[in-house]
């Protein structure tokens, strides 16, 4: 356990031990390109990312019992990043997929994960043969 740290206590909603440093206009633009809602994975499992309730510019994202305060982050490659401000879990999210990491083991948590936004980028690629150069 870290020191200073209080022990975990069960919560409702997603809880940071200490409040993240306020989103800049960067992070505040990823969060609002964020697919927020459901995600369907490997294994009937799901994944629901939502706006945090608290700070702006950050994200919730829950699975099974667990939940994280994320921080999405534009990448270069054009995936967004949702990373966990507690440094270990990330969710990777690209135009027809998303996976969620665990960082500190190196593993993925679920894989394969659609929200209905690319489920529907999917099923548009399915049918336009040359559309695997979209995701350059």
């Amino acid at each position: 356990a870290a020191v200073g740290k209080a022990a975990a206590k069960p919560a409702a909603k997603p809880v940071a031990d200490v409040a993240p440093p306020a989103a800049n206009d960067e992070q505040k633009a990823a969060a609002s390109i964020a697919h927020v809602g459901d995600y369907a994975c490997e294994f009937e499992q799901t994944v629901v990312v939502g706006a945090h309730p608290t700070y702006e510019g950050y994200l919730d994202m829950k699975h099974k019992s667990q939940s994280w305060v994320m921080k999405p982050v534009l990448s270069s490659t054009g995936a967004l990043r949702l990373e966990d401000v507690k440094g270990r879990m990330l969710m990777i999210q690209i135009a027809n997929k998303s996976m969620v990491m665990d960082t500190q083991i190196g593993q993925r948590l679920v894989d394969g994960c659609m929200h209905e936004k690319q489920r529907e980028f999917a099923r548009n690629m399915a049918s336009q043969p040359a559309a695997g150069s979209l995701l350059k």
